[in-house]
């Protein structure tokens, strides 16, 4: 596949369930992709696929991360850089999901947690530390029974 078509796919693929968390985060649909996350599934497999069959895997050693040279060195090809980039949406996705889970069984307003989405989107540990915050003025007044059908 071309890498430049990948991405464009990649991309389009988070969008849809980024939108129904901020927008629409107790319709049904948008709870069975938190619940069962074929999003980030999907996305696992294209990374797979561009990190191993994409790029040149004999600079995939592990002493490669010992250093920012080495890790600097293992994005020299589109692949490789697109299989980064979709690693980034990928977990970027599932912290989006934790952070609209969490908040809910914490009973954090919405609104709150749509900035969290937001700069999660765009920023990722950003939203996840916006969050991390929010989330130290409301304690778990929950149980897991009152959400089983969200785990």
């Amino acid at each position: 596949m071309n890498t430049a078509l990948a991405f464009q796919l990649a991309n389009a693929l988070v969008l849809p369930q980024w939108l129904l968390m901020i927008f629409a985060p107790r319709w049904q649909p948008t709870r069975w992709l938190m619940r069962h996350q074929p999003i980030p599934a999907l996305l696992a497999l294209f990374y797979l696929y561009f990190l191993f069959f994409g790029t040149n895997t004999n600079n995939l050693a592990l002493d490669s991360f010992n250093t920012l040279a080495g890790v600097k060195a293992l994005f020299t090809s589109d692949a490789a850089v697109l299989a980064g980039w979709i690693h980034y949406l990928a977990f970027d996705l599932v912290a989006g999901t934790y952070i609209l889970r969490s908040g809910r069984r914490r009973r954090i307003p919405h609104g709150l947690l749509v900035p969290c989405l937001l700069l999660c989107f765009l920023l990722g540990p950003t939203g996840f530390l916006i969050y991390w915050i929010i989330r130290k003025f409301y304690k778990r007044s929950y149980s897991r029974s009152d959400h089983s059908d969200e785990d």
